[in-house]
C-alpha cells in the first residue's frame, strides 16, 4: 500500500494535542510495581509454549561522555570509563539469567543497542557483550537478522564502523539532529558535517543494510532557512531512512533542558513551519512516509514492508521482522514477553543490588487482558498499515467491530468530517492528510485515556 502525505496547517493545529506514541499498548503509565519477578518468569514460561516466537533483545547502555541539553533519555554523564567495566560485568550476569528462561531452540533474530550512547563502549567491551549473547542465546548468525546500534558520530571512527559490521550489526542509526553550528552550540552537541559524511561513507563501504539519520525540529535557534540547509545536506547524503523527531521542551520535568535559554526557543508556529518544510523536502526528494516521524527510500526494506503489509512496531520503532518476544536488558530497559510488559529498575545502584541478590531487575510491568490485546491489535494495524480491517479483527477476537468500538468510532466523527479517515462498512482507512494525525486517531481506541491522562505525553505532531 503506497503512502502519501498531505499537510494542512489548520488541521495540524486542531489535532496537535498530547498523546502516546504507541510503541506499546497499554502504554507505560499503566505499568505498575505489583507486577514482579515471578510474573515475568511466568510470562517467559508462557512464551516458550508452541508456537513460540523468535526472540528480540534490547540492551540499554546508559553512559554518555557529554550532556546534550535536549535529551530526556535515561543516561549517566561520565568520562570515567571504569564505570562501564562495572556495568558490563552485571549486564553479562543478567544476560545469563534472562537466557535461562527461554528455550534454546528459539532464535534471537533482532538485537538493538540504545542509550545513552552504545558507542561509549570500546570495541573490546562491545565484543564481550556479543560473545556473551552468543554463549547464552541461539543467535541468528546469518545476515538476515536485524541487528542495529545507535551511533554518536562524536564517539566513533571509520575503523569502528567496520568493526561493528564484523560483530554482526547490519543497521546503523546516526544522531545528527541539526547541522547548524549555532543550534549545535545551543544544545551542547557540536559535530561537523564532514564527520557525518565520512562515517556514512564508511558504513556504505562496510555494506550495512540500512543507514538511518535522526533529526530534531523545534530546537533552540532553529529557523526555516537554517533547517532547510540541514535538510539539503541530509538529502545529499541520501541515508536509507530519516527520522525527524519533534522536540518536546519540558524543562520542569527534564533537568538538562533548563540549560537551554528560554529566549532561544522558537515560537510554536515555527515548529509547524519546520514540520511542513521537512515533509515537502523529503517527499520531493523521493522519500516514502512510513509512519509517525519516519521516512525511507522506496527500495529500503521498511518501505517494502509497508507496501506488503508486513511492517511491525515495537519499543525501538518500526521493524521489518516478524513480531518477536522482546527481552529488555540493562538498567531501565523495557521488554514485551508473551502477554506482558516488564521494565527494569532505573537506578544503577538498584540494578546492581538486584543482580547481586540473584534476582532479575524487574521494577514494574503489566499483563494484558483480552480487551488490551484486542485494542493493541487495532492500534498496531492503524500505525503499521494505515487501515483497520474489521473482518480480520473480528475473526481474531470474536467480536462485532462496530458494536464493540461504537464509542471509539463516534469519537472519530470529526476526523472523518475533516477528511483524515474514511470509515467504511468493512474497514477504517487513514486518508493522505490523516497520516500525520495517526496518533490522534489511535487515541480514539485507547481505553485508558481518561480525564487528564493524555497530558502525560508529548504532543502528537
Amino acid at each position: 500500500m503506497a503512502q502519501s502525505l498531505s499537510f494542512d496547517r489548520s488541521l495540524v493545529e486542531k489535532y496537535d494535542r498530547p498523546g502516546p506514541r504507541y510503541t506499546s499498548y497499554p502504554t507505560a503509565p499503566q505499568f505498575h510495581p505489583a507486577f514482579a519477578v515471578d510474573d515475568y518468569r511466568q510470562a517467559a514460561e508462557r512464551s516458550n509454549q508452541a508456537p513460540a516466537k523468535q526472540l528480540s533483545v534490547y540492551i540499554h547502555i546508559p553512559f554518555c561522555k557529554s550532556l546534550c541539553y535536549y535529551c530526556a533519555c535515561n543516561k549517566i554523564i561520565t568520562q570515567k570509563t571504569h564505570r562501564a567495566v562495572e556495568y558490563l560485568a552485571y549486564l553479562k550476569r543478567e544476560i545469563a539469567m534472562q537466557a535461562a528462561l527461554f528455550d534454546t531452540s528459539r532464535r534471537l533474530t533482532q538485537l538493538h543497542l540504545g542509550g545513552g550512547t552504545p558507542t561509549y563502549l570500546s570495541s573490546e567491551q562491545l565484543h564481550e557483550v556479543m560473545a556473551c549473547l552468543h554463549e547464552h542465546f541461539n543467535l541468528d548468525d546469518s545476515d538476515d537478522h536485524e541487528f542495529s546500534i545507535e551511533v554518536d558520530p562524536r564517539t566513533i571512527s571509520r575503523e569502528r564502523i567496520a568493526e561493528l559490521r564484523a560483530e554482526g550489526f547490519n543497521r546503523l542509526s546516526f544522531g545528527v539532529q541539526d547541522f547548524d553550528t549555532q543550534v549545535q552550540a545551543a544544545v551542547n552537541r557540536l559535530q561537523s558535517e564532514e564527520q557525518i559524511y565520512d562515517l556514512v561513507a564508511a558504513a556504505r563501504e562496510a555494506r550495512f543494510k540500512s543507514v538511518s539519520v535522526d533529526l530534531i525540529y523545534g530546537l533552540p535557534l532553529q529557523t526555516v532557512a537554517s533547517f532547510d540547509a540541514t535538510l539539503s545536506k541530509i538529502i545529499a547524503l541520501r541515508p536509507d531512512r530519516i527520522a525527524t523527531y519533534s522536540y518536546a521542551h519540558l524543562p520542569e520535568l527534564v533537568r538538562a533542558q533548563r540549560l537551554i535559554r528560554r529566549e532561544d526557543m522558537p515560537p510554536p508556529e515555527r515548529k509547524l513551519e519546520l514540520l511542513e518544510l521537512t515533509i515537502q523536502r523529503l517527499t520531493a526528494a523521493g522519500y516514502v512516509y512510513i509512519g509517525m516521524d519516519h521516512f525511507a527510500l522506496p527500495d529500503d526494506e521498511l518501505s517494502r514492508a509497508r507496501e506488503k503489509g508486513t511492517l511491525q512496531r515495537n519499543f525501538q520503532g518500526y521493524s521489518t521482522h516478524a513480531d518477536c518476544d522482546l527481552i529488555g536488558l540493562g538498567v531501565s530497559s523495557i521488554g514485551k514477553v508473551s502477554d506482558s510488559y516488564a521494565q527494569s529498575v532505573k537506578e544503577l545502584s538498584q540494578y546492581y543490588a538486584r543482580i547481586d541478590q540473584g534476582l532479575l531487575p524487574v521494577h514494574r510491568g503489566y499483563r494484558l487482558n483480552a480487551d488490551d490485546k484486542l485494542r493493541r491489535d487495532v492500534i498496531s494495524a492503524l500505525m503499521c498499515q494505515g487501515r483497520i480491517d474489521f473482518r480480520a479483527i473480528e475473526a481474531r477476537h470474536g467480536i462485532h467491530f462496530k458494536e464493540y468500538f461504537r464509542d471509539s468510532l463516534s469519537r472519530l466523527e470529526d476526523h472523518a468530517a475533516d477528511g483524515l479517515v474514511e470509515i467504511r462498512d468493512d474497514a477504517l482507512l487513514l486518508l493522505p492528510q490523516g497520516h500525520l494525525m495517526m496518533r490522534s486517531v489511535a487515541m480514539a481506541f485507547d481505553a485508558y485515556l481518561g480525564a487528564g491522562q493524555s497530558e502525560r505525553f508529548s504532543r502528537t505532531i
